[in-house]
């Protein structure tokens, strides 16, 4: 089924700061090889035969790239994105304005902080929430509320691991791939429960951001370092299509960072 990704190109991509452990302000990032890296990744979605809308980036906002930070968007709904960081700050307020300008009317704007797609992932049924680093629990209770789907709590307990979609991705509408050890005991009990048949990946592709991975349900767009989890998910039946963001993962993001998912 053709999915609609919202993503930005990384016009002014930089590392000039470090709020994860990615960064590294001294090594910096090359934003032509960026660039190149994300245009390969949004030609991969379309040649899959999905629908690319682009935000204009806006200069000083180097991490405008990750677009799914931007809102988390649910059956029309869009549930604003309000960033720990002041340095990310002014994300927010962009990525509303798109869709306020492109015709979405059920548009909120979250009084408590959360990263958008970064710590929620949406399955059929329910939404998966991250926090720990990020987003505050209590906007988990505000985006149930306002898209009317659960929202299940997950802990995050490993720094390198900040955002949710750094450790798991939806594989379809009721699975998932995730790393177990960036998770509390108690929500690893809640993933065993929920997903009795996960794919579970190890750390050495947990470590190249293999699980900032995008899956339509047939095809899985992961970074081409994840080797054990490749062979995994085609094990699984799926389609994998390799790519190469290693310029963006100076920044700690994964094709997951690039895409925000709009939902219908």
């Amino acid at each position: 089924m053709s999915k609609h990704y919202l993503m930005c190109r990384p016009d002014y991509f930089a590392v000039e700061y470090a709020i994860n452990p990615w960064m590294d302000p001294e090594a910096g990032a090359d934003r032509e090889v960026a660039v190149r890296q994300w245009e390969g990744l949004k030609s991969a979605y379309e040649e899959l035969g999905h629908q690319v809308s682009l935000i204009d980036p806006v200069e000083g906002l180097p991490d405008m790239v990750f677009a799914a930070n931007g809102a988390l968007v649910v059956g029309g709904r869009v549930y604003g994105a309000r960033f720990a960081h002041q340095e990310r700050a002014a994300e927010g307020p962009a990525y509303l304005r798109w869709f306020v300008a492109n015709g979405y009317d059920r548009v909120h704007e979250a009084a408590f902080t959360n990263e958008g797609e970064g710590d929620f992932l949406t399955l059929d049924q329910l939404v998966l929430a991250g926090t720990g680093f990020r987003t505050n629990i209590t906007a988990h209770k505000e985006a149930q509320e306002f898209l009317g789907r659960p929202v299940v709590t997950l802990q995050l307990v490993d720094p390198r691991f900040y955002h949710l979609d750094t450790a798991l991705f939806p594989l379809n509408g009721h699975n998932v791939a995730y790393f177990p050890g960036a998770f509390s005991a108690g929500s690893r009990e809640v993933l065993r429960n929920l997903f009795p048949d996960a794919v579970l990946a190890d750390e050495s592709d947990a470590t190249v951001l293999g699980l900032n991975a995008v899956s339509d349900g047939t095809h899985v767009v992961i970074n081409v370092e994840a080797a054990n989890l490749q062979l995994e998910l085609k094990r699984r039946g799926f389609e994998v299509i390799p790519v190469d963001l290693s310029e963006l993962r100076k920044a700690g993001g994964g094709p997951k960072c690039c895409t925000l998912e709009i939902r219908g």
